[in-house]
């Protein structure tokens, strides 16, 4: 069995940044995590890297193409639809190792996992391979302290769950670049009450809260009725909670239940007798 991570979110969410911080942990506590980059548009990152999608098609190549004709988004959409006819290519750069534990570092358009059908084309090929899968959604904690702003990336989310059809881990991201006054604002979205809030702020319009309060109201019944949607705050300062997220992926993907235990090393092994 091979276990593997769909590393997804808008642009700018911090998903490089999230596969170069796990890799790290997974060395940190020996324990062997590759990763692909499937962003054709990447500049750069911090990861060491298993397999490139820019080896077989890069986003540059695309947008100067005369023949063409794309810009940015429609160039990227291409890339992917280009990827999915060749996913005999990815087969081939992964092998065929048993236990392999992947994060799959993906682009950040949302149309490609809220309607278009290639990254669902991904996870039926992943799983075809003999891959657990689990979506890692990624929202910039930032954007996710006031009302609306909130609705808005639960709806995401939710679109993106029905849509692919995983197991799912909600990940709010960059919240070591919160003030300490955003973070206790945080703390309302990460344990919701609806009633708090639909509630009327100064800071916010109060006309347009009122045109469309039930609108709103019927989002937050279904987020709390049928608890949907959560988030896992992740700070990449803090070891314990990068220990938390991918405890639970590792929950829901279930990794480590065909695992091997392994032996403890015998007491001396490399020295340590001398310490006792």
């Amino acid at each position: 069995m091979r276990y593997a991570q769909l590393v997804i979110g808008p642009a700018g969410s911090g998903k490089s940044t999230y596969c170069s911080t796990i890799q790290k942990h997974g060395e940190a506590t020996r324990r062997s995590i590759h990763v692909v980059n499937l962003d054709p548009a990447a500049e750069q990152f911090q990861y060491n890297v298993l397999a490139d999608i820019r080896e077989l098609i890069h986003l540059d190549d695309v947008v100067e193409d005369e023949d063409l004709h794309f810009g940015p988004n429609g160039g990227l959409v291409f890339c992917m639809e280009y990827f999915a006819q060749n996913f005999d290519w990815l087969q081939e750069q992964l092998g065929d190792g048993d236990d392999d534990y992947i994060l799959f570092d993906c682009p950040g358009q949302i149309e490609l996992y809220t309607h278009l059908p290639v990254m669902r084309q991904l996870v039926d090929c992943l799983q075809s391979w003999d891959f657990r899968v689990c979506s890692v959604f990624l929202l910039d904690a930032q954007f996710l302290v006031q009302t609306s702003k909130y609705f808005s990336g639960v709806l995401v989310a939710l679109s993106t769950m029905v849509n692919l059809e995983l197991p799912h881990i909600n990940v709010l991201s960059k919240v070591d670049l919160l003030s300490k006054s955003t973070k206790q604002e945080l703390e309302k979205y990460l344990d919701p009450d609806v009633s708090q809030l639909l509630g009327v702020h100064e800071d916010e319009d109060t006309h347009w809260h009122e045109r469309f309060y039930k609108l709103s109201r019927a989002i937050a019944n279904l987020i709390e009725d049928y608890s949907l949607v959560s988030f896992i705050p992740m700070n990449v300062a803090d070891e314990d909670s990068i220990g938390d997220v991918l405890y639970a992926v590792d929950n829901t993907i279930q990794y480590g239940e065909d695992l091997e235990p392994k032996e403890p090393k015998d007491v001396g092994e490399e020295g340590d007798e001398d310490d006792l």
